[in-house]
């Protein structure tokens, strides 16, 4: 059972037992009678759970960061805070949209369902939108027919011992505000073309050569939208333990 279902089934638990007792139990008890346990914490935990399901389902997210598909813009252990309502609010584990708030942008960093795995979220740059027409070939990014320009990215990023020295770090104009990429020169890209369906999303890793993408499983339905992911909020190295204080507190570009 997912989070979220687990939530909405405490909320409806919770908020039974504390409406039985207000409208059908407390009206029977005597001044002598006791509250019962499970009444008290029912009547303290629904609000609580209660705020926590709506801030998590309409507001922000929080999502951790599994592995470095998304290098070098965010690292295995960065604890990310996701907006709910950038591409329309929906309803907890139904996911049924209820308002149209915006559609993803070329270059948002994007958190969805996993088309082949709906129950697994995925996070990835968005590249192509609907009716585009998206190639990559020879390391480099097509779009509409349009090469993607590249250059030596003039930022240093901390990546010892995340990747091999020999891959470069890129700067890419995907649009007027560029972002950094990671290539492989040793390492074989995947390769091809396609054009986007209606409705769908064409996505990629900003570690391009060691990413999980559209160019193995396609496009993502805009029904797998769950938002937008724009702040680092914790940072946490597994190896060698204690918090990343210089990632704390970025946006994500």
């Amino acid at each position: 059972m997912s989070f979220p279902a687990i939530m909405v089934l405490l909320v409806v638990i919770t908020g039974v037992i504390w409406l039985l007792d207000r409208y059908w139990l407390a009206p029977k008890r005597t001044g002598a009678d006791s509250e019962p346990t499970i009444v008290e914490y029912a009547r303290s935990f629904f609000p609580i759970i209660l705020l926590v399901l709506v801030i998590r389902s309409f507001i922000a997210e929080p999502f951790r960061i599994p592995s470095s598909s998304m290098l070098p813009t965010l690292h295995v252990g960065d604890f990310i805070l996701v907006n709910k309502f950038s591409y329309g609010i929906r309803l907890p584990v139904l996911n049924t949209k209820i308002l149209d708030t915006g559609t993803p942008e070329r270059g948002d960093v994007m958190v969805f369902r996993y088309p082949e795995q709906p129950e697994v979220d995925y996070i990835k740059r968005v590249i192509g939108l609907p009716g585009d027409t998206v190639s990559y070939f020879n390391k480099t990014l097509y779009i509409n027919g349009e090469e993607i320009r590249q250059q030596d990215s003039e930022k240093s990023a901390d990546l010892a011992g995340m990747v091999a020295p020999r891959v470069a770090l890129k700067q890419e104009f995907l649009t007027a505000d560029s972002h950094d990429i990671l290539l492989d020169p040793q390492r074989r890209s995947l390769e091809g073309e396609i054009t986007i369906p209606e409705g769908e999303f064409f996505v990629m890793g900003d570690n391009r050569d060691n990413s999980n993408d559209s160019r193995v499983w396609g496009t993502v339905p805009e029904a797998n939208l769950v938002g937008k992911a724009f702040f680092i909020w914790m940072s946490w190295n597994w190896e060698d333990g204690g918090i990343v204080w210089s990632r704390v507190g970025q946006t994500i570009k």
